[in-house]
C-alpha cells in the first residue's frame, strides 16, 4: 500500500491526467466513520478488459511507463479499501471517462494516515496542461470547494511560478487548518 491516502489520491489523479481528461473532480472526505476518496474524469475511459487489467498490480498499459511493467495505483487503492473495512468502485466507459472511489473505516488500525493534503493538491493543480480540476474537501470541522480556474485567476495563473505555488499551498493549508480543527 501507499504510505498515505494522499499518495494514493495523487496516483489515481495522475492516471486521469495521463488519460487526457479535461475535467477532473477530486473528493476527499472524512467523518467519524470513514475516509472517502473519489476521482472522476472525462478522460479516454477504459473497456471492460482494460478495467480488469488496471486492477492487476502486475500490469500497466504498454508505453505508459517506459521501463516499468507494473501499475500499482488502482490495485493499492482497492487493497487499501478491502483491508481497511471499506468499499471500492471502478466505473469506466471508453470515450466518457472514469470514476474511482474507495473508502476505509476511520477506526481501522491498518488505515493509512491522510498525508499532506495541501502539498498533494498543489502538486495536482500545478501539473502542466490545460485542464479543470475541482476539489471538494470535507472533514469533521467543515468543508471547502475550489476549482483550478478559480485559483489560477486569483493567483495570477502561472503554475510554474514559485510565488503562485506558495500562495496556493497557503490557501490549502489555511482551509485544512479550519476544517480539521473540531469546534
Amino acid at each position: 500500500m501507499h504510505p498515505t491516502v494522499c499518495d494514493t489520491l495523487a496516483d489515481i489523479a495522475q492516471n486521469s491526467i495521463e488519460a487526457g481528461a479535461a475535467e477532473i473532480e477530486i473528493r476527499l472526505a472524512r467523518n467519524a466513520r470513514e475516509t472517502i476518496v473519489s476521482v472522476k474524469d472525462n478522460g479516454c475511459g477504459m473497456t471492460a478488459e482494460q478495467k480488469r487489467k488496471a486492477e492487476d498490480p502486475f500490469y500497466t498499459a504498454p508505453g505508459k511507463h517506459p521501463g516499468r511493467k507494473v501499475g500499482l495505483g488502482l490495485p493499492f487503492a482497492r487493497m487499501t479499501a478491502e483491508q481497511c473495512g471499506g468499499r471500492w468502485t471502478l466505473e469506466s466507459e471508453p470515450g466518457k471517462g472514469t470514476f474511482v472511489e474507495f473508502s476505509m473505516a476511520a477506526d481501522n488500525v491498518d488505515a493509512p494516515p491522510l498525508g499532506d493534503v495541501p502539498a498533494t493538491l498543489v502538486g495536482l493543480m500545478a501539473w502542466d496542461g490545460d485542464r479543470e480540476i475541482r476539489v471538494v474537501r470535507e472533514d469533521v470541522g467543515g468543508s471547502y470547494e475550489v476549482a483550478r480556474s478559480e485559483l489560477s485567476e486569483a493567483l495570477g495563473g502561472d503554475w510554474s511560478d514559485a510565488g503562485t505555488l506558495a500562495m496556493a499551498k497557503e490557501f490549502f493549508s489555511s482551509n485544512e487548518d479550519e476544517i480539521t480543527t473540531t469546534r
